[in-house]
């Protein structure tokens, strides 16, 4: 893609000079029911939390979110502990120090991507105005 394409990336750069094709969207991260998992334990007060409140909390399926949480497990952005609680299995989710710099960074990048629209909205000639 060259530099003079009105479509390109290179159209797009954030104030500070950092272009959207810069951009290194962790692809682990970036599919919804990942993130949705990550920002939870993220967000939570808790340390861990248990597999049913995840599913019930982010409205997935038992399967789903296993799916999603192994992926999250294999990438180190989560641990996954398994015990007893009063004789019943469960199933302990606990985001892990790399899945909160991952999580920190995709978020970053988000951020470069709101920049750069913002600044386009700004610069951008003969806006409408109201009144």
């Amino acid at each position: 893609m060259s530099d003079d394409d009105p479509g390109g990336e290179s159209s797009l750069s954030a104030g500070g000079g950092r272009g959207l094709a810069a951009l290194g969207l962790d692809k682990i991260i970036h599919e919804k029911a990942r993130l949705m998992v990550l920002t939870y334990l993220a967000s939570s007060d808790r340390p861990q939390a248990g597999f049913t409140e995840l599913r019930g909390a982010l409205q997935m399926s038992a399967g789903n979110l296993s799916v999603q949480l192994k992926t999250l497990e294999e990438a180190g952005y989560v641990r996954i502990e398994k015990r007893f609680v009063d004789n019943k299995p469960y199933t302990g989710v606990a985001l892990t120090s790399k899945g909160q710099k991952a999580l920190s960074g995709y978020l970053g990048e988000l951020e470069v991507i709101v920049a750069s629209l913002k600044g386009r909205r700004e610069r951008k000639p003969g806006s409408r105005r109201e009144g």
